[in-house]
């Protein structure tokens, strides 16, 4: 059975697992190590004993940095990255890891692949890294056997880093989004037509689309489904309309219920991150279900669904396209459903395991 040290950026979730996760877990005849970072400077998780997470997977937390140190402090620099190759090693050696597939998902794991003792090294990438060293990642995809990269973009960004770079999109938990399934109301007694928004409502996700659009036809109803940092600058004018419904967080096998009762489903774009042609698993799960998508693009942005999205490039066309949504003729739920099913994690995984055997690494 293939040994794999996976060197993860997000805890193990059952509730909302990640990317990383999601790909691992699904590797057939492999035994991992899942390391995850501290979540605060204090975190004392990784006192605590690996869980067992899966028949095959043992989840730990890493000890944390408790300061910024910057890289050019060499000594503590080393001092920080040596004490968590340690942990790893023992963790290892406990666990009876020898030379296993070592794979990445930051940048900053650059510092430990020196350190550590591996047979073959993956990168994967699924976003643009902004704020740290580029030399970081430069390096990191250079000394990786395999890079995957989550979009065109990233693609390009490392290629002049790596000959072996594979296209590896984020995917889906289809039987989740099942349009089979009997869902119940979570919104009885509303009859407007209801478009829906899924997700954490952060500082910089741009609400200014359902804001005008909410402001210019009263007659429809906006939901926003998902946790909400207040800081957001467009919440305390949302908020004061009748038809613009603010759930807060909901479980996660709720949430396809809540999009099966939206007439339409709206994708929207983040001004605190740059545009790099990531398609968010968001964005699959609302075509899982078949309804109709209406995207608000960035300037110049490309249309990566045009065949299954409306996607509009001003508030004005937002509004239209939100009507012509719900006017759609019938037909293109199941070609939406066809474009989820391809982006379902087995096929992706499926995928990994096909490019990693062909190279020699599992």
């Amino acid at each position: 059975m293939k040994q794999i040290l996976c060197l993860a950026n997000e805890p193990w979730s059952n509730r909302l697992p990640g990317r990383t996760q999601q790909i691992v877990s699904r590797l057939r005849d492999a035994q991992i190590l899942y390391f995850f970072p501290a979540q605060t400077p204090w975190d004392k998780s990784f006192l605590h004993k690996g869980r067992q997470v899966r028949p095959n997977v043992i989840a730990r937390a890493l000890p944390p940095i408790r300061f910024p140190i910057p890289e050019r402090s060499r000594r503590l620099f080393r001092m920080a990255w040596n004490k968590i190759s340690r942990f790893i090693e023992e963790e290892s050696a406990r666990r009876h890891f020898n030379q296993p597939l070592l794979w990445t998902a930051h940048p900053h794991h650059i510092h430990l692949v020196d350190r550590l003792e591996y047979s073959a090294l993956v990168y994967d990438c699924d976003r643009v890294w902004d704020g740290l060293p580029v030399h970081w990642e430069g390096s990191l995809a250079q000394a990786a056997d395999v890079v995957f990269a989550a979009s065109p973009l990233l693609c390009d960004r490392l290629s002049p880093c790596s000959s072996n770079i594979a296209l590896l999109p984020n995917g889906i938990n289809l039987p989740l989004f099942s349009a089979g399934t009997r869902r119940p109301d979570p919104m009885p007694g509303v009859t407007a037509p209801i478009f829906g928004w899924a997700g954490a409502i952060r500082a910089g996700l741009d609400l200014s689309p359902v804001l005008y659009a909410a402001q210019a036809r009263p007659d429809w109803g906006f939901l926003l489904l998902g946790s909400v940092e207040k800081n957001n600058p467009f919440l305390r004018h949302l908020n004061k309309l009748s038809n613009v419904f603010l759930t807060g967080p909901r479980p996660a096998p709720e949430v396809p219920d809540w999009l099966f009762r939206c007439q339409a489903l709206l994708d929207l774009p983040r001004t605190d991150l740059a545009f790099d042609e990531v398609v968010s698993p968001r964005l699959y799960e609302y075509l899982a279900t078949g309804k109709p998508v209406v995207s608000m693009l960035w300037p110049d942005q490309v249309e990566q669904f045009p065949d299954v999205v409306y996607a509009a490039h001003d508030l004005e066309e937002f509004v239209t396209l939100c009507a012509h949504a719900l006017e759609e003729a019938p037909g293109l739920a199941h070609r939406r459903m066809e474009r989820a099913a391809s982006a379902a994690w087995p096929v992706r995984v499926a995928e990994v395991e096909r490019i990693l055997t062909t190279a020699g690494l599992l």
